[in-house]
């Protein structure tokens, strides 16, 4: 069956040395950076970014000397992480695993991204530079409804090489896709393909919809988790999350969180450790065809509630949930809840458009006007939104 890997859970190894993973769907991840240091006195890394882009009349393709550049300019920015999480065996043993991504540098002070995944609940966070010197990380922040997560270390800054971040809003589909990260533990690798789609959505490990995920074709792997995807400026566009896979392993369908996600909730972490999401705290399902047709619905579009969070936002200002389930087509679907139509006037017809709608409009404490229908009559209740908890 198929399945969606989140790929920076890394493969996980046990004490005596065999690999395992944290959870049957999770895997690993890619990274990337940019040269932004003087060619002074760096590494053979760095001294290797220096020598820039492939010149002309090499005998490579335009397209080969792109992609040589890319990779010249970012690999000194990869670095490799390593976790140490402590959990109990059978017998109710405490034992270390280990787990393993990617993640790149992002200023000269020592910040790194990645996904939230590789470093969740980890006691120790240890760095490999691009030279092979290893240093201890602390984290900054994190945000598990994006997987994305900041560490800081301390290292010269002639070692840290950072990552520079392009806009996710201009992607094209079919423009060039490039991944740099450590698949199943071999450094640096470098993956090429194209932009896919963009404008996906996928559940995070909390539930929430990651929003305009990009789709990809270039190969990730276990590894390559909380690494970039880069286009051909060696800009990064995205940070590389998942993967579809019949079998565990690539099959062409990869998705990266947006940098312009990163680029929003970046200050957020840095600063108090945590981003902050606009809640109304419900659940729900979209209303289809399907439904219209089995339940007899008055409305063709819209976000029926299924249940609502105890005391959450939605449910202080009166708002109703399903009283009852039953059989829609295949599915067992929560019904008899409020219909959602629109939010301060503007249409709604999924729950993907609810979470853009909060995301883009609204922060936490203000109000928002929900406009819909109760037993089939209008229905117009005002909201203050609280702050999406962090699990």
């Amino acid at each position: 069956m198929s399945q969606l890997n989140f790929l920076a859970r890394c493969e996980m190894a046990s004490p005596s040395g065999s690999g395992r993973r944290r959870g049957a769907s999770w895997g690993r991840w890619v990274c990337a950076a940019w040269l932004t240091s003087a060619a002074v006195g760096l590494t053979p890394w760095a001294a290797l970014a220096a020598e820039g882009p492939v010149r002309s009349g090499s005998g490579f393709t335009q397209e080969e000397e792109t992609v040589i550049g890319v990779y010249r300019a970012a690999g000194p920015g990869v670095v490799h992480i390593s976790s140490t999480v402590l959990t109990q065996d059978f017998f109710f043993r405490v034992v270390p695993e280990g787990g393993t991504g990617s993640g790149f540098v992002v200023d000269d002070k020592g910040l790194i991204l990645t996904n939230n995944h590789v470093v969740e609940n980890a006691e120790n966070v240890e760095v490999t530079l691009a030279d092979k010197s290893k240093v201890p990380a602390k984290l900054v922040g994190r945000d598990p409804h994006n997987d994305v997560a900041v560490i800081r270390i301390s290292a010269p800054r002639e070692k840290l090489i950072p990552l520079r971040l392009g806009d996710s809003a201009q992607l094209l589909v079919g423009q060039m896709a490039i991944a740099i990260g450590n698949p199943f533990g071999l450094d640096r690798t470098l993956t090429r393909g194209v932009v896919s789609a963009v404008g996906r959505s996928l559940k995070s490990e909390t539930g929430r919809q990651i929003r305009n995920m990009i789709q990809t074709d270039a190969a990730i792997n276990q590894g390559n988790s909380g690494g970039p995807l880069l286009n051909s400026r060696g800009e990064v566009i995205g940070i590389n999350t998942a993967i579809f896979t019949p079998s565990g392993g690539s099959v062409g369908i990869g998705f990266a969180v947006p940098v312009n996600t990163v680029k929003k909730i970046l200050p957020q972490l840095i600063a108090r450790g945590r981003a902050s999401h606009p809640w109304l705290g419900i659940s729900g399902n979209d209303i289809t065809p399907t439904m219209v047709k089995a339940l007899s619905l008055p409305v063709k579009e819209g976000v029926m509630i299924g249940q609502l969070a105890p005391n959450g936002p939605a449910a202080r200002a009166g708002l109703r949930g399903s009283q009852r389930r039953v059989r829609v087509g295949n599915y067992m679907v929560n019904v008899g809840g409020d219909i959602i139509q629109a939010l301060d006037g503007e249409k709604i017809t999924t729950l993907d458009d609810v979470t853009a709608f909060l995301d883009d409009r609204k922060r936490v404490g203000d109000d928002v006007t929900i406009e819909g229908l109760r037993d089939g009559k209008p229905l117009v209740v005002t909201v203050r939104l609280g702050e999406l908890p962090e699990n």
